[in-house]
């Protein structure tokens, strides 16, 4: 059988970016795989460990031939990299994401490819803490959701190719509006990530009667921070890209807490036990997901 494309560029080849090239090449999907990149030393990485066929940092060399390109960078940085990248793409070539943010980037990827060829907007919603090529690995999607946000302007053969891109490397694909996908995650992702950063902060902050609290955290703490540790330049643009579902799910995030404060200072307990056994049967319906 004929792979999925000829010859796939990989811009970004780290966590998500890796995993999908080595997940790819694995499944036969793309008669080579590129990985362009900015850090000669994690491209050494990605190269060393097979997750890419070649790889380089000049986005002509990356572009030439390409019948599709999946931007795994940064949101910010997608619709910057698609713009050096359009003067050396050939017409009709896919141009596809993985952010974690829909309505503000397909709208500005699709300017900024216009005329080239084909938007797709794509969020494979699986990852880590963890970063760059040596965290990748090739089952990272295997029975995970990738979302994928068409447009009017998306042309249907792209979108059912994406599809078949994510669908051969083991993702259970859906597709909804961009609007949507961004209310949704900024509650179950985006709102996570400011929660996990504002708790590490409220622990390191500041010494209790000379005792740092962080020294005495256990398991529960960790798991509660534990992405925390993802990188800031990231989770930053992720934020500002999706400020105004972000904002709406903060709002909701404070008036829950508001309730907890106001029973725990009525002394409530029979009304704070209710609203902790409502998060926990919420909580326990995550099992019920993929």
């Amino acid at each position: 059988m004929a792979p999925l494309f000829s010859r796939l560029v990989v811009a970004g080849v780290g966590l998500v970016g890796g995993s999908l090239a080595a997940a790819v090449r694995a499944a036969g999907l793309a008669g080579e795989v590129v990985g362009l990149g900015r850090s000669e030393a994690n491209l050494e990485v990605a190269c060393a460990r097979g997750l890419v066929d070649s790889a380089t940092r000049d986005v002509r060399t990356a572009a030439a031939g390409a019948e599709a390109i999946v931007l795994a960078v940064p949101v910010g940085v997608c619709a910057p990299l698609a713009t050096s990248l359009r003067p050396h793409a050939a017409p009709g070539t896919i141009l596809t994401d993985v952010g974690s943010v829909k309505a503000a980037l397909v709208a500005s990827l699709e300017q900024a490819w216009a005329g080239v060829g084909p938007v797709v907007g794509g969020h494979p919603i699986a990852g880590s803490e963890a970063s760059g090529a040596a965290a990748a690995r090739a089952d990272l999607f295997r029975g995970r959701r990738c979302i994928l946000t068409p447009t009017p302007a998306s042309d249907r053969a792209a979108v059912d190719r994406v599809r078949a891109l994510w669908e051969g490397v083991g993702a259970l694909v859906e597709e909804m509006p961009a609007p949507v996908h961004d209310e949704i995650l900024a509650r179950v992702s985006h709102l996570p990530h400011l929660v996990a950063y504002a708790l590490a902060l409220t622990a390191g902050e500041r010494e209790i009667d000379g005792h740092s609290p962080l020294e005495y955290a256990g398991s529960g703490f960790r798991d509660a921070t534990r992405i925390a540790g993802s990188p800031a330049a990231l989770w930053r643009d992720v934020a500002l890209a999706n400020a105004g579902p972000l904002g709406a799910a903060l709002a909701q995030f404070r008036t829950a807490l508001g309730r907890l404060e106001a029973l725990l200072v009525a002394g409530d307990a029979a009304g704070l036990e209710a609203a902790l056994e409502a998060a926990r049967a919420a909580r326990r319906r995550l099992g019920r997901g993929r």
